[in-house]
């Protein structure tokens, strides 16, 4: 298997790792476990996520997600515990994608997949604290639906498709770059309103 799908399968994994960390390593551990897919040479590190140990911890800690996400106040608090578990998540599972390459490559990987896992995380919980302050439950559950889905999809196509995954990282990293600033613009004017008089003479 050749670097760039090594690094496709890695980055893509590590990427939906930041939005859905329990949800990727519980689907890309029950595919290998039923045999849905079987990992070539390159990949055989991931196997260690069909030990049916890792499964029920990340089945119960999917549960917990799942129900979580699902409440306003509650997922802004999982989000932000989670700040530093999903990128932490998304590197080591880097480091079990590239286990067995030289020691610069790994550094370099679990690098890129922290970052990349933090970035899907930032992506995430910024989009979700907006939806958050709508009144309705329905625009916070379908997206965190959607979020749960796209984490399934997403995880299994790094698998079988890593070039494709690798484009479908870098755009998001643009699309982000670009967007990353009006988000901020966005949140800041949302929530932080100056008291009357701080900006002017009184």
């Amino acid at each position: 298997m050749d670097i760039l799908a090594l690094l496709g399968t890695a980055t893509g994994i590590a990427l939906f790792s930041g939005l859905r960390l329990y949800t990727t390593i519980l689907a890309i551990g029950l595919a290998l476990r039923f045999g849905s897919f079987h990992l070539p040479q390159g990949l055989a590190g991931l196997s260690v996520l069909a030990d049916w140990r890792v499964l029920a911890v990340a089945a119960a800690c999917f549960v917990v997600e799942f129900l979580a996400d699902k409440i306003p106040l509650v997922d802004s608090v999982w989000d932000g515990i989670h700040t530093f578990i999903r990128p932490i998540g998304a590197a080591v599972l880097g480091y079990t994608v590239i286990g067995n390459y030289d020691p610069w490559i790994q550094v370099a990987i679990v690098l890129a997949c922290g970052g990349i896992g933090f970035t899907a995380h930032s992506a995430k919980a910024g989009t979700r604290v907006i939806l958050n302050q709508s009144p309705e439950p329905i625009s916070n559950i379908g997206a965190s639906l959607v979020e749960d889905l796209f984490a399934v999809g997403g995880s299994l196509v790094a698998l079988t498709h890593p070039l494709l995954m690798l484009g479908v990282v870098v755009i998001f990293l643009l699309v982000f770059a670009f967007l990353a600033r009006k988000i901020v613009h966005l949140l800041i004017g949302r929530f932080w309103r100056p008291r009357d008089g701080l900006n002017g003479p009184s």
